[in-house]
Protein backbone atom coordinates (compact mmCIF):
# COMPACT_ATOMS: atom_id res chain seq x y z
CA UNK A 1 0.00 0.00 0.00
CA UNK A 2 2.93 2.34 -0.14
CA UNK A 3 3.36 2.83 3.18
CA UNK A 4 7.21 3.25 4.76
CA UNK A 5 8.22 2.00 7.94
CA UNK A 6 10.33 4.08 9.76
CA UNK A 7 13.56 2.88 11.45
CA UNK A 8 13.05 4.45 15.17
CA UNK A 9 9.79 3.03 15.73
CA UNK A 10 8.93 -0.17 13.86
CA UNK A 11 5.41 0.23 14.86
CA UNK A 12 4.52 3.47 12.63
CA UNK A 13 4.50 3.40 9.71
CA UNK A 14 3.99 7.20 6.89
CA UNK A 15 2.64 7.37 3.29
CA UNK A 16 3.27 10.71 1.21
CA UNK A 17 0.81 11.03 -1.42
CA UNK A 18 1.08 12.73 -4.83
CA UNK A 19 -1.70 15.19 -3.84
CA UNK A 20 1.05 16.72 -1.37
CA UNK A 21 -0.87 15.05 1.93
CA UNK A 22 0.41 12.64 4.46
CA UNK A 23 -1.44 9.31 6.28
CA UNK A 24 0.10 8.07 9.18
CA UNK A 25 -0.59 4.69 10.58
CA UNK A 26 0.47 3.19 13.97
CA UNK A 27 0.35 -0.71 14.92
CA UNK A 28 -0.10 -1.89 17.74
CA UNK A 29 -0.58 -5.48 18.49
CA UNK A 30 -4.33 -5.55 16.74
CA UNK A 31 -4.48 -1.89 17.49
CA UNK A 32 -4.49 0.15 14.48
CA UNK A 33 -4.69 4.30 14.73
CA UNK A 34 -4.81 6.03 11.21
CA UNK A 35 -4.50 9.63 10.97
CA UNK A 36 -3.07 12.37 8.64
CA UNK A 37 -4.32 15.37 6.48
CA UNK A 38 -4.91 12.90 3.81
CA UNK A 39 -8.48 12.28 4.22
CA UNK A 40 -8.85 10.11 0.51
CA UNK A 41 -5.81 8.32 1.28
CA UNK A 42 -6.84 7.46 4.88
CA UNK A 43 -10.27 6.51 3.19
CA UNK A 44 -8.92 4.28 0.52
CA UNK A 45 -6.82 2.67 3.23
CA UNK A 46 -9.64 1.69 6.01
CA UNK A 47 -11.80 0.33 2.49
CA UNK A 48 -8.68 -2.25 1.44
CA UNK A 49 -8.01 -3.12 5.31
CA UNK A 50 -11.65 -3.86 5.88
CA UNK A 51 -11.78 -6.33 2.90
CA UNK A 52 -8.87 -8.47 4.25
CA UNK A 53 -9.61 -8.18 7.89
CA UNK A 54 -12.25 -7.41 10.63
CA UNK A 55 -12.00 -3.99 11.58
CA UNK A 56 -14.31 -2.18 13.89
CA UNK A 57 -14.07 2.00 13.54
CA UNK A 58 -14.26 3.80 16.95
CA UNK A 59 -14.52 7.19 15.86
CA UNK A 60 -11.73 10.08 16.86
CA UNK A 61 -9.18 8.75 18.25
CA UNK A 62 -9.23 9.84 22.53
CA UNK A 63 -7.37 7.36 24.25
CA UNK A 64 -4.31 5.00 22.66
CA UNK A 65 -1.84 2.82 24.83
CA UNK A 66 -1.82 5.09 27.76
CA UNK A 67 -1.71 8.35 25.80
CA UNK A 68 -4.68 10.41 26.40
CA UNK A 69 -5.79 12.67 22.62
CA UNK A 70 -7.93 16.13 22.78
CA UNK A 71 -8.71 17.06 19.70
CA UNK A 72 -9.31 20.94 19.15
CA UNK A 73 -9.37 23.62 16.06
CA UNK A 74 -5.41 23.83 16.94
CA UNK A 75 -4.40 20.68 16.36
CA UNK A 76 -4.11 17.28 18.61
CA UNK A 77 -3.09 17.76 22.19
CA UNK A 78 -1.40 13.97 23.89
CA UNK A 79 -1.18 13.95 27.90
CA UNK A 80 -0.21 11.18 29.73
CA UNK A 81 -1.71 12.44 33.22
CA UNK A 82 -3.68 9.36 33.53
CA UNK A 83 -0.86 7.15 32.83
CA UNK A 84 1.28 9.03 36.05
CA UNK A 85 -1.28 8.91 38.27
CA UNK A 86 -1.79 5.22 37.77
CA UNK A 87 1.73 5.27 38.27
CA UNK A 88 2.06 7.19 41.10
CA UNK A 89 -0.54 5.06 42.91
CA UNK A 90 0.86 1.97 42.06
CA UNK A 91 4.32 2.95 43.78
CA UNK A 92 2.86 4.67 46.43
CA UNK A 93 3.73 8.37 45.84
CA UNK A 94 0.63 10.33 45.22
CA UNK A 95 1.51 12.78 48.01
CA UNK A 96 4.93 13.43 46.35
CA UNK A 97 5.83 17.02 45.67
CA UNK A 98 7.01 17.44 41.90
CA UNK A 99 10.44 19.02 40.85
CA UNK A 100 11.68 21.21 38.37
CA UNK A 101 14.43 19.59 37.33
CA UNK A 102 14.38 15.68 38.21
CA UNK A 103 18.45 15.23 38.34
CA UNK A 104 20.96 17.58 38.50
CA UNK A 105 22.69 16.90 35.07
CA UNK A 106 26.32 16.17 36.91
CA UNK A 107 24.81 13.41 39.07
CA UNK A 108 26.80 10.37 38.77
CA UNK A 109 25.34 6.91 40.09
CA UNK A 110 27.97 5.21 42.62
CA UNK A 111 27.42 1.69 43.94
CA UNK A 112 24.32 0.23 45.96
CA UNK A 113 25.16 -0.48 50.05
CA UNK A 114 25.24 -3.68 50.64
CA UNK A 115 22.11 -3.64 52.42
CA UNK A 116 20.20 -2.26 49.95
CA UNK A 117 17.63 -4.68 48.51
CA UNK A 118 16.53 -3.53 45.16
CA UNK A 119 14.16 -6.21 43.21
CA UNK A 120 15.54 -6.16 39.99
CA UNK A 121 12.22 -7.32 38.51
CA UNK A 122 10.22 -4.39 39.87
CA UNK A 123 12.93 -1.85 39.20
CA UNK A 124 13.20 -3.10 35.43
CA UNK A 125 9.82 -3.11 34.96
CA UNK A 126 9.52 1.30 36.80
CA UNK A 127 12.10 1.99 34.73
CA UNK A 128 10.31 0.89 31.46
CA UNK A 129 7.57 2.52 32.31
CA UNK A 130 9.26 5.75 32.82
CA UNK A 131 10.83 5.77 29.62
CA UNK A 132 6.92 4.91 28.23
CA UNK A 133 6.29 8.32 29.90
CA UNK A 134 9.08 9.82 28.14
CA UNK A 135 7.24 10.21 24.96
CA UNK A 136 5.41 12.95 25.98
CA UNK A 137 7.52 14.24 28.64
CA UNK A 138 10.83 14.75 26.89
CA UNK A 139 12.33 17.04 29.80
CA UNK A 140 12.33 13.76 32.22
CA UNK A 141 14.15 11.60 28.86
CA UNK A 142 17.77 12.92 30.93
CA UNK A 143 17.08 11.17 34.48
CA UNK A 144 15.52 8.26 32.97
CA UNK A 145 18.14 7.47 30.53
CA UNK A 146 20.53 8.13 33.79
CA UNK A 147 18.60 5.30 35.83
CA UNK A 148 18.29 3.15 32.94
Amino acid sequence: MGNRQRQGDHTLFIKHSNSGGVMVLLVYVDDITVTGDDERESQFFRKSLAKEFEIKELGRLKYFLGIDVTNSRLGRLISQQKYITDLLKEKGKLACRPASTPIDPNHKLGEAEEDSAVNGENYQRLVGKLIYLSHTRPDIAYAIGVVS
